[in-house]
């Protein structure tokens, strides 16, 4: 395929797990070409207007908003708001698509995707959503009728969407996290985390901003005085919110030691790395990168997401063998038990790195490049 330059708008974002597959899409495209002109459109005051540019990139943002489900006086607020905000994005989605003059739009899913998706479809210019999900959101479900072109990371999507659109691309991730780790990746991993490679490791990630689930689970374990743990080190991803108060915590807990809490992980490769076992949420991103690294995980997948999707997504490895699953509700009473238990079983780790290798789609960033092209 000859990869000419082009104009293309990619809109979405809201959350990592949307703008990180969006910058890979474009890192993929201007590799191809690096005469492509691309422009990011997201929404006023979220992570992308920050994150975005920092990579290089050009953002025009829309004052989108989302619908708040939980009842209180400011959310009920907001969702008055909607749907003026909705027809106001519209409005300036048209404007962007008509001074850009763009080839192709992709969208990567997340409200902000939606009135730019909107206007260009209805402007007759072919489109690409791309999603991230085993359940279909919200937006990329009402766009699925107007685009070319779905690229999907799970089997079962056409549920959501017209079948005869689908295409299996996975979803993006970085290039640092899509291969299992070398025994010299791992030698610097116990280097840069100052572990004991004669002991087993656990790796506890609650995302980006951590989890309060995951952190409580390990607080119960630890008071416990960390039955099963003798000969385990534990990297603990807490997040930022929660750093403070971990600390305080760990100050209290003189006696335990190969337990480090951090708010933020850099080097997520190095952690992965490092692990036996990882404990994780189940976000799009988050379960590819596993996949991709081939590790055994179990999975706590988060109640407060729309439509339950981590647990599907979750659930795709475990109907495959390749993870395990422990329900938020029980992973104080379950969740460390289970990953010590876990850790004496050297075989069954195997089996679980083995099938989510299995599941990996490690070329995604491009075969949606490969999509957009076909359309331009």
């Amino acid at each position: 395929m000859q990869y000419k330059p082009i104009r293309a708008i990619i809109s979405g974002g809201g959350t990592g797990g949307h703008i990180f597959p969006a910058v890979s899409i474009a890192n993929k495209l201007k590799e191809l070409n690096p005469d492509t002109e691309i422009l990011f459109v997201g929404a006023e005051g979220k992570m992308e207007m920050e994150k975005v540019p920092a990579e290089g990139y050009k953002i025009v943002g829309l004052p989108m908003v989302g619908m708040q489900r939980q009842l209180s006086m400011k959310n009920l607020m907001n969702n008055l708001t909607v749907p003026f905000r909705v027809l106001d994005s519209v409005r300036r989605a048209k404007a962007i698509v008509k001074e850009f003059k763009p080839d192709v739009v992709v969208g990567v899913g997340g409200f902000a995707s939606a009135p730019l998706l909107w206007a260009a479809t209805g402007m007759h210019i072919p489109a690409v959503i791309q999603e991230q999900n085993g359940f279909a959101g919200l937006t990329n479900k009402l766009l699925g009728g107007r685009v070319q072109s779905i690229c999907v990371a799970y089997e079962g999507m056409e549920k959501f969407f017209p079948k005869e659109k689908l295409v299996m691309s996975g979803n993006p991730i970085r290039a640092a996290v899509s291969q299992p780790a070398t025994p010299a990746m791992k030698e610097e991993a116990m280097a840069y985390y100052h572990l004991d490679p004669s002991k087993q490791h656990l790796f506890v990630v609650g995302g980006s901003l951590g989890s309060g689930t995951l952190n409580r689970s390990m607080k119960h374990w630890i008071q416990d005085g960390c039955p099963g743990g003798e000969n385990v080190e534990v990297i603990w991803q807490c997040g930022k919110y929660y750093k403070k108060d971990t600390d305080a915590f760990m100050a209290a807990q003189s006696n335990v030691k190969g337990i480090t809490p951090y708010d933020f992980i850099a080097r997520m490769d190095l952690a992965y790395a490092a692990a036996d076992v990882v404990i994780s949420r189940s976000g799009a991103s988050t379960v590819s990168e596993l996949c991709a690294m081939g590790k055994a995980t179990i999975f706590v997948p988060s109640p407060n997401v729309a439509e339950d999707h981590q647990t599907h997504n979750a659930m795709a490895l475990v109907r495959k063998d390749a993870a395990l699953l422990v329900k938020d509700s029980d992973a104080v009473d379950e969740l460390l038990s289970t990953a010590l238990a876990l850790l004496q079983s050297p075989d069954r780790i195997k089996q679980l790195e083995k099938n989510a290798e299995k599941m990996a789609l490690r070329n995604a960033a491009q075969v949606i490049c490969d999509e957009v092209y076909k359309l331009v």
